[in-house]
């Protein structure tokens, strides 16, 4: 049995990033990075529009850490692709109001972009008519242009990070799922696909759709439950490249639930998608009817036994649910919820659908969904939950975050302030 100082469980990009911090920090290289899958991000990590998100979408006092760590994502993710020349391309985002009651909302969202770091000129609203001379084809009240914005290939950036943190003296471990966990003296013991066990002075949970699970193995979490949500993606032909330059995000209606407006994407390669929705499902890995029937009933017992149970009596929600269901039966209405500031798009034209990714969203023992990200300490351990967009744009510094609190509380030693990890000194990375 294989003994680490630290252990990190996901290999999604947090997982990524903590291990490849992990690595340089520990002065005895001894960081294992576990992942259930053969390789890095193979589920919501890679499986997003790849977007690298300007924090105006974020309210300061409800997902202010989600902001910050977005903020300084932007130019992290920048300057490590740039270093190992990988795909970052500065293209803006643009988001569209559809009439006068939608465009007050640009101006909130502007506000919250000032109070959230962006400077005001990354920041400009225009009407209807200034914007189509920008984008010929986009119908709408009015916009808010976003210049601080960019696509990436969080994929390939995640590959690469687990690359470096294993150059830097990190093991990665790939087809491992931490099945048990139990404490044993100064260290816990992870039970790896039933049998083969590892043990570690610390562990850190950043298991995605699975963290409250492994959370709850240590005694945490268990007042949450999660909600699945699988977005959906229609790609567009090669003849709707050149429509717009930029992404078109519309503002969201429903703002207080986690279901998504369909937008019009424009990737880091050039190829444009429709999407996503928010379709209900019942598994972090119910990617089709066989993933989602085989976790139907214990999925739904769990649920009538939590909070959630309190959300899925709420009409509203269902209403939604049941609409964001039938735009992933019909093209039409799916592909209709963004032609409505794109008139050009014809349903008829998408034929292959994208890659769906699947969401989980957090929910309380009262009912009401968890807004930002969660981190809560256990017993030699810290989970970290509910984290999703815009956490793939704040992967590094929300890494070196957790990083930061595990070492000023005493629970793992490390050394911080001096140590080059990559392109940055450690000490010199911004706190969120």
């Amino acid at each position: 049995m294989k003994r680490y100082h630290i252990a990190v469980v996901g290999g999604g990009v947090l997982g990524a990033a903590i291990a490849y911090f992990a690595a340089f920090l520990n002065p005895d290289k001894n960081v294992a990075l576990i992942e259930r899958e053969d390789a890095p991000a193979r589920h919501t990590s890679g499986r997003n529009t790849g977007k690298v998100h300007a924090p105006y979408l974020y309210d300061p006092d409800r997902r202010g850490l989600f902001a910050r760590s977005a903020l300084v994502g932007y130019s992290m993710w920048r300057e490590y692709a740039r270093t190992r020349r990988l795909p970052f391309r500065e293209d803006g985002v643009i988001e569209v109001a559809l009439d006068a009651g939608q465009a007050n909302m640009l101006d909130r969202h502007r506000e919250w972009g000032i109070r959230n770091g962006l400077d005001e000129a990354d920041l400009t609203i225009l009407d209807g008519r200034e914007l189509r001379r920008a984008e010929p084809e986009v119908r709408c009240h009015a916009a808010l242009v976003c210049e601080r914005d960019a696509s990436a290939d969080y994929r390939s950036l995640t590959e690469r990070l687990v690359q470096d943190a294993v150059a830097a003296g990190a093991e990665f471990l790939p087809r491992r799922e931490v099945t048990a966990v139990s404490q044993a003296g100064d260290h816990t013991l992870l039970t790896l696909n039933h049998s083969a066990s590892v043990s570690a002075d610390f562990v850190v949970n950043a298991a995605g759709g699975r963290s409250i699970r492994l959370a709850r193995l240590l005694g945490v979490a268990a007042g949450y439950s999660n909600l699945y949500f699988r977005g959906e993606y229609w790609l567009a032909p090669a003849s709707y490249r050149t429509l717009t330059s930029r992404s078109v995000y519309s503002v969201p209606t429903h703002p207080g639930y986690p279901f998504l407006d369909p937008h019009w994407i424009v990737r880091v390669d050039g190829s444009c998608e429709v999407g996503p929705n928010a379709t209900p499902v019942f598994s972090p890995f119910g990617y089709d009817a066989a993933g989602n029937l085989r976790h139907v009933l214990p999925k739904a017992l769990e649920l009538l036994g939590s909070g959630a149970r309190h959300i899925l009596a709420n009409p509203e929600f269902r209403r939604l649910a049941a609409s964001e269901l039938y735009s992933s039966l019909s093209k039409r209405h799916m592909v209709g919820r963004v032609a409505r500031f794109i008139p050009r798009l014809d349903h008829a034209a998408f034929s292959r659908r994208g890659t769906a990714g699947i969401r989980a969203q957090a929910v309380d023992r009262t009912g009401s969904f968890v807004s930002d990200v969660m981190v809560l300490e256990g017993p030699r351990s810290i989970h970290v939950l509910n984290y999703n967009s815009p956490g793939a744009t704040g992967a590094l510094p929300f890494a070196v975050h957790i990083l930061r609190r595990v070492a000023s509380s005493g629970m793992c030693r490390m050394q911080l302030e001096d140590a080059a990890c990559g392109p940055w000194t450690f000490g010199d990375i911004p706190h969120i």
